[in-house]
């Protein structure tokens, strides 16, 4: 949902084609498939076309390769600091998604909400979009 809505943030701010957006997970439990049905539905209800996506898992390439690497929990942010081995560069590209909601505490997750309903997902995109709108705010005046 993260990456639907931010690409379309950027969008409204400018900055289509000046910013590559991917996402993937970080095992590899869902390689090739659709988004799951629940997050697509709440991205058509809030707008948002999610049919395009398909699962992929991150590969350590992804860090030198892209200038910044979001995690939407703890727990994927520390996989994502392994990946790192102690390389301060990489690390430092490394962020939790939430930090960039000015609301929101700097260790502020977004839930996983795979085993829940309909509530979950809407939940999970009420906590997405004003770090989206943050981070996109960041770029456009970084851009």
């Amino acid at each position: 949902m993260a990456e639907v809505v931010l690409r379309d943030e950027l969008s409204v701010a400018g900055l289509a084609g000046k910013v590559e957006v991917d996402s993937a997970g970080t095992g590899d439990w869902h390689l090739g498939e659709a988004m799951d049905p629940r997050a697509r539905a709440e991205l058509s209800r809030r707008g948002y076309d999610g049919s395009g996506h398909q699962a992929r898992q991150i590969q350590p390439s992804w860090l030198t390769d892209y200038d910044l690497l979001l995690a939407m929990d703890r727990a994927n942010l520390a996989s994502l600091h392994r990946m790192a081995a102690g390389d301060s560069e990489l690390a430092g590209r490394i962020r939790l998604m939430r930090s960039f909601d000015t609301a929101a505490g700097a260790q502020a997750e977004v839930p996983d909400p795979y085993n829940g309903g309909p509530e979950q997902y809407a939940e999970v995109f009420d906590l997405v979009e004003p770090a989206v709108r943050g981070l996109a705010s960041q770029l456009a005046a970084a851009l």
